[in-house]
């Protein structure tokens, strides 16, 4: 009989029962002994989700109203926003729900589709930051060729290109079968020691590589930074205005937390792969610190935008304030609509009563 069953039916019945063997209760590894730890961990993701859905939702209102911020470039910044967002939307409540409910009751498919938005979320982001760097280098040290090569039209192929290419990066982990659920941080998610080599490729292609881009041409734009300010070769070196350098800040702050936050988990699973016995000495808090480090970070880019970006701030005060008073018209609307209402049940009561 089970050679007339497909094989993706197959994979389907032994991931149901991989999910059931690890969402269990645990008594050891896998359980947190203290409840304060589950507290913790909640409380961070919660302050996670509600700063993430806020503040990802007001760069994407503030860069499409306010006429300062529709540049090409922040076309980038919309991007990054959407990816932060997703895992606020979907996968981070089910993180949740596990954590309440000390393992995973969402089912296979939830658990498949949480890990693969995950995955869409890490890259999104990190491509997305590679090509704000890039754009950023173009502007400031080849600014007499960022006009035709940073156009509408080629922008937005950049940003088609960046997700094009996170979803080719997560497609393979389908393949290999390496989005499970991991109860030490309530997780569907990349499960590192399923293939040595595929976890040093990916940390490689998805981090490495990535960062080397972003350290090159913020190198670079440091470098000619210094000397305008220096006045060497003041001649030949273009200027920089102020917008243009607390910009340039702003974009390296939101790499340098990317880079923080991330950084301790992917080290984890290279040092894992190349070596197992890792695996065992490596203590789990410190791998469930990694992971909900890395969770934080898709909250802070909107922070950052909001502190060290005058457009930014001044366009999140503008819709805070829209709102507020669109609060209380509604409000007062209501209590108009209300007032009437009694009113005209106080004048048929009257008019009942002298016809009586």
């Amino acid at each position: 009989v089970s050679s007339l069953i497909s094989p993706r039916v197959m994979r389907t019945r032994s991931g149901l029962e991989r999910l059931e063997r690890t969402t269990r209760p645990a008594t050891g590894h896998g359980s947190h002994a203290f409840p304060w730890v589950v507290t913790v961990l909640a409380g961070v993701l919660i302050t996670t989700i509600v700063v993430d859905v806020i503040g990802n939702l007001l760069v994407i209102v503030s860069v499409f109203s306010n006429r300062k911020l529709r540049k090409a470039g922040n076309a980038f910044v919309v991007s990054l926003a959407l990816a932060d967002l997703v895992v606020a939307i979907y996968p981070y409540p089910l993180v949740l729900t596990a954590i309440f409910h000390d393992g995973w009751i969402a089912g296979y498919i939830h658990c498949q589709i949480s890990g693969f938005l995950m995955g869409l979320s890490v890259i999104g982001s990190i491509f997305n930051i590679t090509g704000i760097a890039i754009n950023r280098y173009c502007y400031i040290c080849h600014s007499l060729k960022y006009d035709k090569l940073f156009s509408n039209s080629n922008t937005m192929c950049y940003v088609v290109l960046v997700w094009v290419l996170t979803i080719l990066a997560i497609v393979p982990n389908w393949f290999v079968e390496s989005l499970q659920y991991d109860p030490r941080v309530y997780s569907c998610t990349f499960v590192q020691s399923v293939s040595s080599l595929y976890t040093i490729t990916v940390v490689v292609v998805h981090f490495i590589l990535p960062i080397g881009i972003v350290t090159y041409c913020y190198l670079r734009i440091w470098i000619l930074v210094i000397q305008v300010r220096r006045r060497v070769k003041p001649d030949s070196r273009p200027k920089i205005k102020p917008h243009d350098l607390r910009n340039f800040i702003t974009m390296f702050v939101v790499f340098v937390l990317f880079a923080v936050c991330w950084a301790p988990l992917n080290m984890i699973g290279l040092g894992v792969a190349l070596d197992s016995r890792l695996g065992q000495a490596i203590p789990e808090w410190l791998f469930t610190a990694s992971y909900f480090m890395a969770y934080f970070n898709s909250c802070l880019n909107a922070v950052v935008y909001g502190v060290l970006n005058h457009n930014f701030r001044k366009e999140y005060k503008r819709i805070q304030k829209l709102t507020l008073t669109r609060e209380r018209e509604n409000c007062a609307d209501e209590r108009e609509r209300k007032n009437t209402e009694t009113c005209h049940r106080t004048r048929e009561t009257f008019l009942k009563t002298e016809e009586l």
